[in-house]
């Protein structure tokens, strides 16, 4: 069981990561308000566990409708302890062959729903002096790989209003997280990715090759969502809870490997680093 029972709120919790994340904390005493987009995936997840489960039909991007279900949680369940944002996709195209549409869609899911929901659960962790905020990210928040530049500068977005509302926050006992997973067994990278149609000739070489191996490997990852679902338990009961918390083999080696390419370029730039002031 748990140290002391919490209330989260999560988001996405009909499949993939979410679902894991909500069950993990069930499983050990805490109550869980889920957000899910249907009436039967509505009525699975209250199935979960009677009167500690209470799904949420919310779709992430009517942010006028955030205060009033997190009022409706708080209602329920008691004030939130920790909100989880899950809930998110994949956008895989050149950016050239991604419409704007695209983009805000992707923007709208992965960072303005989250905000959204921050916004609304926010006053109350402030006037109780106490809250988690995990924002699940991706090792691509802070890495990038060709092909899903959109999806990245989302997490990108995601990551950098995460930290600095992190030092906005700590004066009221409010820690907040990126959470970044590498790759793991979810529908991501299958029915959940949505895929700009091919039109220029010249990205084949780089396009075809990246979409063929991604959708080979949908459901073959490493990452198993169970063992990531125990990491964030082990979060949230920390005391002293990171910035940031990389999940997988993949994405440490991968964020090691970015730190050292970044600390070599800025040696080799330095000197046009420091030209730039006033003699």
């Amino acid at each position: 069981m748990a140290s002391r029972s919490k209330t989260f709120l999560i988001t996405g919790v009909s499949s993939g990561l979410g679902r894991s994340f909500a069950k993990a904390a069930l499983d050990v005493g805490h109550q869980v308000a889920g957000t899910v987009r249907s009436p039967e995936a509505a009525r699975l997840f209250e199935t979960l566990a009677s009167g500690r489960a209470l799904a949420v039909q919310l779709d992430i991007t009517d942010f006028d409708a955030m205060p009033a279900a997190v009022a409706e949680v708080e209602r329920r369940l008691g004030p939130v302890d920790v909100l989880v944002n899950n809930a998110g996709y994949g956008h895989e195209g050149a950016l050239e062959e991604s419409t704007m549409e695209d983009l805000r869609r992707q923007f709208d899911v992965n960072v303005f729903g989250a905000v959204a929901l921050i916004k609304a659960v926010l006053p109350g962790m402030r006037s109780r002096r106490g809250g988690r905020i995990v924002n699940v990210t991706s090792m691509g928040g802070f890495i990038t790989m060709p092909g899903i530049s959109v999806y990245c500068g989302s997490k990108f977005a995601l990551e950098g209003i995460s930290e600095a509302l992190g030092k906005e926050v700590a004066p009221f006992n409010v820690h907040v997280t990126a959470l970044a997973p590498g790759q793991f067994r979810t529908d991501w990278a299958g029915r959940s990715m949505q895929r700009s149609p091919r039109s220029i000739a010249d990205y084949d070489a780089v396009m075809d090759p990246l979409r063929a191996a991604r959708q080979a490997k949908s459901g073959n990852q490493p990452g198993d969502p169970a063992k990531a679902a125990q990491a964030l338990l082990k979060l949230v009961e920390a005391a002293a809870p990171p910035v940031r918390l990389y999940l997988g083999e993949d994405a440490l080696e991968l964020v090691e490997r970015k730190i050292d390419q970044l600390k070599k370029e800025m040696t080799d730039w330095a000197h046009v680093s420091r030209s730039t002031g006033f003699m």
